[in-house]
């Protein structure tokens, strides 16, 4: 009884009782779970041999990743976990303009936090596979873990059409999964749904650019990348691989 008492006396002091910073620490944590993932399976993909090239693991662990990001926070703050679907919600006035900016800054965090995460979860490979020396470009390059590059033959304004193009397909996706008004999907299987749109849109879309779909996943790591010793390389338009 003592110990139920006090675990119920710490459980009323952690309490949060502010709606904004709840929802702020739930985006928080859905990004974290979303970017943790996904960057773990690129890293896996581009340091182990046994896996080296194995895009199809690649894109299956960034699209279970959606549906774990969405069921950590669906409840509490829509788990979001994209600028862009933040975006979308504000445009049909389904959240508030007020909320968007520090929705961006959580998730862009978020983000930046779960890059860190991966580089200490893949120091010893990383280090091992780059031979001592961290680039963006070359046979041997490790920032495409953390960020998404273009292929050699992708120019800047076939880049930014492949993103809008493929950005718009996932947001209308999502808006057609989230219309009560559509085909329902079953109650509590929208996240797997919503997985399964962004493995076919990674399958078919993946090729010219990484297919990142959220400017947070991006710019988080890309930033994290920066101060970690890639450089200000990793914001130039550079070849992926060499």
């Amino acid at each position: 009884m003592g110990t139920t008492s006090f675990l119920k006396r710490v459980r009323g002091l952690l309490r949060i009782r502010n709606q904004l910073v709840r929802e702020c620490l739930a985006e928080l944590l859905a990004t974290f779970m979303l970017i943790i993932i996904t960057l773990s399976s690129s890293a896996q993909k581009i340091t182990s041999s046994e896996m080296k090239g194995n895009l199809l693991t690649s894109y299956l662990g960034g699209a279970l990743a959606v549906m774990v990001g969405v069921y950590t926070a669906g409840g509490i703050s829509g788990a979001h976990m994209n600028p862009a679907f933040s975006f979308a919600m504000c445009l049909i006035e389904q959240f508030p303009w007020w909320k968007f900016p520090i929705f961006v800054v959580v998730q862009t965090l978020g983000s930046f936090i779960s890059a860190g995460a991966v580089y200490i979860l893949y120091y010893d490979a990383i280090w091992h596979y780059s031979n001592g020396t961290l680039t963006v470009s070359g046979p041997r390059e490790t920032a495409s873990i953390f960020a998404t590059y273009p292929a050699d033959y992708v120019s800047i304004t076939n880049g930014f059409l492949d993103q809008v193009i493929g950005t718009g397909v996932l947001m209308l996706g999502v808006m057609g999964i989230m219309d009560t008004r559509n085909k329902a999907v079953p109650k509590g299987l929208e996240p797997v749904v919503v997985a399964l749109l962004v493995l076919s849109i990674e399958s078919s879309m993946g090729a010219n650019c990484g297919c990142p779909l959220n400017p947070a996943r991006d710019l988080g790591p890309r930033l994290f990348t920066y101060v970690a010793g890639w450089g200000p390389e990793v914001f130039r338009w550079v070849q992926r691989r060499g």
